[in-house]
């Protein structure tokens, strides 16, 4: 009687044992889960890899040398726009001929250089896709204090989705990184950021984002730096309505404010006889969705405009003294008179920015300067002659094509629109130069050389 009396207690000790451990592990397990952990979690699927090819050209090559190399450059996005619209630093994208985007699930997309700012190194690009993305949270940086949690996700040295976490070291720094480039009100952190962190998130400890990583210093450890993420979705938002024509489109001039830990978007002024003063809106309205979505800050409100129903009209949603208003505001008016004054949409089929003077010299020599290729047209003359985004137009005809203006003016000429022959472009794609034969008329263009050659110089 004895044995079986010690195996039952011994059985039951044990039993009880195994049922402590699971409860010492569930437990342990909790404790691990910690807000950086959740922060992470709900992040990173926000969090991109982007890679693309640079050309750079070698000055110590011989004559007999091929004049540039291909390089591979690496960095990070932030999905800030579920249509798939991505935040990064320009000098990620710069250059880069076929910019490819991996996400967290390790699909790979095509996407294209939308807007971007070369003095503040910020850029807006775009996935080649009609589905939904999912999108990060953003944060408030001018409410930082020092010390506080932060963590960087990036694809560190080509390491994707690397994560570090660190504390703000110091506020509003001012970094130079070369003669041509200097950053003002950075966050300074000692999270460890790396080559290929650079355009990704800087995130508090609630998963929010409040900077974006753009740089570290050389040499030294635990020393990195943050464009802070208020600047970088008003300058965002600024580069959105050059795309959109912002205040020229809708007429509402309006700023952030923040009221109890939210923050609103104002109007402080509306443009006479525009959409918005032909609907009523007036200084003091607040906007609270443009076609169903929320409107907290600027950036909400000019990409709001980025899409539309396709008939020039948004349902806008807004409330004065504390009640709540809905209008129908319609841009067609404006949109035709913009497409009206620039023909280049049109007859050339491409959207172009302004290239710095700085930048432009870094890519060429012989011309004195170009514009940017934002933007191609399905179907369009450039389409079908090979251009393609992120090539730099230099030349049409006989003129240089430096400016909007000049262009305006070179798409005005008989000779050009009219030529049964068509007329030749240079363009620069990296530091490589190409030429070609573009054909503007409505005729057949059936007989215009049907590619971009490169050029033998």
């Amino acid at each position: 009687m004895i044995r079986p009396v010690r195996t039952l207690l011994l059985t039951l000790l044990l039993g009880s044992g195994a049922f402590l451990s699971a409860e010492l592990a569930a437990q342990t397990t909790v404790d691990r889960v910690t807000p950086a952990v959740r922060a992470v979690e709900a992040t990173r699927p926000c969090v991109v890899n982007i890679r693309g090819k640079k050309t750079l050209s070698d000055p110590t090559r011989r004559f007999d040398e091929d004049p540039a190399r291909q390089v591979n450059g690496m960095g990070t996005g932030v999905l800030v726009d579920s249509r798939g619209y991505i935040v990064t630093n320009f000098h990620v994208v710069e250059g880069v001929s076929n910019i490819q985007v991996t996400l967290p699930d390790k699909r790979t997309f095509d996407a294209t250089l939308i807007a971007r700012d070369a003095k503040t190194d910020v850029a807006v690009i775009k996935l080649a896709s009609s589905e939904e993305f999912p999108t990060i949270n953003l944060g408030d940086s001018e409410s930082l204090m020092l010390a506080e949690t932060v963590i960087a996700i990036g694809n560190a040295y080509g390491y994707e989705n690397s994560v570090s976490v660190g504390v703000v070291s110091e506020l509003h720094r001012t970094v130079q990184v070369s003669d041509d480039q200097i950053y003002y009100d950075l966050i300074q952190t000692d999270a460890a950021i790396n080559p290929g962190n650079s355009g990704g998130p800087l995130l508090n400890i609630q998963g929010e984002m409040i900077g974006l990583n753009v740089a570290v210093r050389v040499g030294a450890q635990g020393i990195a730096f943050a464009i802070p993420v208020n600047q970088v979705m008003e300058i965002v938002a600024g580069l959105i309505a050059e795309r959109t024509g912002g205040v020229a489109v809708h007429g509402i001039m309006g700023r952030t404010v923040s009221e109890s830990g939210q923050t609103h978007y104002v109007v402080e002024q509306v443009v006479a006889a525009s959409a918005a003063n032909r609907v009523g809106l007036t200084a003091g309205d607040r906007i609270d969705s443009v076609d169903g979505q929320p409107i907290h800050n600027r950036f909400d409100f000019e990409r709001a405009f980025l899409a539309g129903s396709g008939d020039g009209e948004f349902e806008i949603s807004f409330t004065r003294e504390g009640a709540k208003l809905d209008a129908t505001m319609s841009l067609e008016r404006q949109v035709e008179a913009i497409a009206g004054d620039d023909p280049i949409w049109d007859v050339l089929g491409v959207r172009l920015d302004s290239v710095e003077s700085d930048d432009f010299r870094r890519l060429s020599e012989r011309y004195s300067g170009g514009m940017l290729v934002t933007e191609v047209r399905e179907g369009g003359p450039a389409s079908r002659r090979g251009i393609k985004p992120n090539d730099v137009l230099v030349g049409i005809h006989i003129w240089e094509t430096t400016s909007l203006k000049d262009i305006r003016y070179i798409l005005s000429r008989p000779e050009v629109l009219n030529s049964s022959q068509g007329v030749s472009f240079f363009l620069l794609r990296g530091r490589e130069e190409f030429f070609g034969n573009i054909r503007l008329s409505s005729n057949d263009e059936s007989t215009a050389s049907a590619t971009a050659t490169a050029a033998s110089r």
